[in-house]
């Protein structure tokens, strides 16, 4: 009998262990759709483009790394660029964003004919939190602020009917704080290395500590629009 306690403690263990990480996987990329804002679909939308033809959105939701990378999951995103947006070439630069007229901004390329541009605006305000002026947890300052920029008359007009359709719902607690912003300067690129940065690296401290919660909210909440149901 020693023997087999001897024998069964280290599987038992090894047992334990392996439920522990499977219940710490479940809570890191999953949550209840209860837990995540039900943001309605956007009355007003752009027009529907011509089949095959594609379209550009640049918004801003805190830090890019994390904007791109959600993005990416999304049926209909054939690309998303990380960069910066509001401000002038001199200073689209990581070193010179702070103090800048900048945000740090995603340029999404999608097909209008799968996902809209009022269904992009969706995703964003539900997987960030459009609720929090000049910033979104844990980056804070006017670089990280909720923003759209818009590229014409029409996407200003389509963002801010949006923004009065979620107010008028009372779909948040608290005031909305996103700005609808032109690009007089136009969307700039970010260095090399911001590029896909999450998929590169998947073990970086940043990535491991915020990724996670936004994914779980958008396969909450977007489970049908998404390439994959694969955990990042």
């Amino acid at each position: 009998m020693r023997f087999l306690r001897s024998a069964t403690l280290p599987i038992i263990l090894v047992a334990i262990t392996a439920a522990v990480v499977v219940w710490q996987v479940v809570q890191r990329y999953s949550i209840p759709i209860s837990k995540v804002v039900q943001v309605p679909r956007a009355l007003v939308d752009l027009p529907a483009a011509p089949a095959g033809k594609l379209s550009t959105l640049v918004v801003g939701g805190g830090c890019f790394w994390c904007v791109e990378a959600f993005f990416s999951e999304l049926k209909g995103v054939t690309a998303a660029v990380s960069g910066y947006a509001g401000g002038t070439a001199e200073t689209a630069n990581y070193d010179d964003l702070h103090g800048s007229a900048h945000a740090e901004a995603v340029k999404i390329t999608y097909d209008p004919a799968v996902i809209s541009f009022g269904e992009l605006l969706r995703v964003l305000f539900t997987v960030g939190d459009p609720t929090t002026a000049n910033g979104q947890y844990p980056d804070y300052g006017p670089q990280y602020r909720m923003v759209v920029f818009h590229q014409n008359a029409d996407e200003k007009r389509v963002a801010e009917a949006y923004l009065r359709q979620i107010a008028e719902a009372k779909v948040f607690a608290k005031p909305l704080a996103v700005t609808v912003e032109p690009m007089p300067h136009g969307f700039f690129s970010a260095e090399d290395y911001h590029q896909r940065f999450v998929a590169k690296n998947p073990d970086h401290p940043y990535v491991c500590q915020w990724m996670p919660k936004k994914m779980a909210k958008l396969r909450a909440a977007f489970a049908d629009q998404l390439k994959s149901a694969a955990p990042r």
